[in-house]
């Protein structure tokens, strides 16, 4: 399989996983909706103080791996090497970002 073959397979892969993923959060959030509904709970419409401190914390996750996974930019490795300790780089502090904001919500949000 040449190089641009494998570009769009992975492409299409990418988005069909983006579309899936949206598809997935979309039908938990229809399904949470309406347990409430039919147990007479209002869900809430306004974003929360929880919500705005989870998506600091990746953003916050997602620049610091950016800056660190910089560093692999000046090694000299192979690209697909460098591409994989970027990308890991970049998705391993987004998620110790999204787990800080976690504990620091349970620890002084609510």
């Amino acid at each position: 399989m040449n190089t641009t073959t494998q570009e769009v397979i992975f492409g299409i892969a990418f988005f069909v996983l983006i579309v899936t993923v949206i598809f997935i959060i979309a039908r938990y959030t229809y399904l949470i909706r309406k347990a409430m509904a039919e147990n007479g709970l209002q869900a809430p419409k306004t974003i929360t103080k929880s919500r705005l401190m989870h998506f600091g914390g990746i953003l916050i996750g997602l620049g610091l791996g950016l800056m660190v996974s910089s560093v692999f930019t000046l090694m000299e490795l192979s690209e697909d090497t460098a591409d994989l300790l970027i990308w890991g780089t970049i998705v391993l502090f987004g998620g110790f970002g999204l787990i800080v904001a976690h504990l620091l919500e349970e620890k002084f949000g609510r």
